[in-house]
């Protein structure tokens, strides 16, 4: 075999450098890099319901995995965690709160207060992150309040039926008395025509 000129091992030693200088560079461009996907961005719940804030990440190594939620009270860190490891919940979310590796927590029989803007910051090693929102509204049970509204209706009705049954006694006893007043009257009538008759 023959050696390559000197002019063809320099431009082919340049050429193999900078595809190793951008294979480096894309590497560490790769590894910097935190991708996060939230399939559902708005959830609608209603209370005593369990949901589940669903997020998926992408990146080299073991990121942190943060929680934060934000409402009209103000913002609080619910959770805290590293995928693999056990997690840190806050007071305020003990019991209520359980983690995935995929980044993901359920909430437990949430209530309205739970309304509100739900954050998520997933940190490489690096320190590069990404950051996303989850927005739930909570609503109270529909079905309670017609329930409500069923049971006093039904006692409505029910006192009305009461009403209507003691009208129509209160009728009936008023008819007889009126039946005897009447009978008396004309007895009354005919004693005091028999008296006038006697008496002419």
């Amino acid at each position: 075999m023959r050696p390559l000129p000197s002019g063809g091992r320099k431009t082919r030693g340049i050429s193999l450098g900078l595809f190793a200088l951008c294979l480096a560079a894309a590497r560490c461009l790769q590894s910097q890099g935190v991708s996060l996907y939230i399939p559902q961005a708005t959830i609608n719940a209603t209370v005593k319901e369990d949901i589940l804030l669903s997020v998926e990440y992408s990146c080299h190594g073991v990121p942190t995995i943060k929680w934060m939620y934000s409402s009209n009270w103000g913002m609080q860190k619910i959770v805290e965690w590293k995928p693999g490891t056990q997690a840190n919940i806050s007071q305020s979310h003990k019991d209520r709160v359980c983690t995935f590796d995929n980044g993901s927590i359920q909430l437990f029989s949430v209530g309205v207060r739970d309304s509100g803007y739900y954050v998520i910051t997933v940190t490489e090693r690096l320190g590069s992150s990404q950051l996303g929102t989850i927005v739930l509204h909570v609503s109270e049970i529909l079905y309670e309040d017609l329930h409500f509204v069923a049971v006093f209706l039904a006692f409505l009705v029910a006192v009305a039926a009461v009403l209507i049954s003691l009208m129509w006694v209160c009728n009936k006893c008023a008819y007889k008395f009126q039946r005897r007043r009447r009978h008396k009257l004309k007895e009354s009538t005919t004693e005091e025509i028999e008296l006038q008759d006697v008496e002419c």
